[in-house]
């Protein structure tokens, strides 16, 4: 690959992640503090926030609780959170004895209570396991909110908000879904 080439792909990625973040936040903008208002809501009432999804969005579904129980920007108190992907115990002995496809719903039914927050992650808006687990937060009472890419799929049509990214890339998705993430980090951060 030229040098030229190389560096036109460098310029094509990026004009595409700015145009799909500029279109999210010009789209989506109220969505995103609908999400901050439930999630600020949830902790200022004693409850929790819980995360999943698969690969990437495994990773960011991690990467979100950290934020919230650890820090953002600033020293402040720890807030519940807890990413539905991290525990190779639960998750390995679950899909052995329900199938993969109940690995979050199962935990959702054990951590989760009425009033708390399920964020889904998903890229293509149609992962089974993320689906069984909006659709036991939905049958606990739990808020659902989910961060999808391409159309949505079933699960945005499911959840309370979804925030979509109409991308058919996984990875500009992504790295979309992670600026959201981090923007509800910072204002839930700032409201406490």
């Amino acid at each position: 690959m030229t040098q030229d080439r190389r560096g036109a792909v460098v310029a094509a990625v990026f004009e595409e992640t700015v145009r799909l973040h500029q279109g999210t936040v010009q789209r989506d903008s109220g969505a995103i503090l609908r999400v901050v208002d439930a999630v600020a809501h949830t902790l200022d009432a004693g409850g929790k926030v819980l995360a999943c999804g698969n690969g990437g969005s495994a990773a960011d579904a991690q990467h979100f609780a950290a934020e919230l129980v650890g820090r953002f920007e600033r020293d402040r108190r720890g807030l519940p959170a807890m990413a539905l992907t991290t525990d190779t115990s639960a998750l390995t002995a679950i899909s052995n004895d329900y199938g993969y496809e109940r690995v979050f719903a199962r935990q959702v039914e054990a951590h989760g209570r009425r009033g708390d927050v399920l964020v889904c992650i998903s890229t293509s808006g149609g992962s089974p396991n993320v689906l069984a687990a909006l659709s036991a937060a939905k049958a606990g009472g739990l808020v659902t909110v989910a961060l999808t890419g391409r159309d949505g799929g079933a699960i945005g049509a499911a959840a309370d908000i979804q925030v979509n990214v109409p991308s058919p890339s996984t990875a500009r998705v992504q790295e979309v879904h992670r600026t959201i993430l981090h923007v509800i980090c910072q204002l839930v951060e700032e409201g406490i």
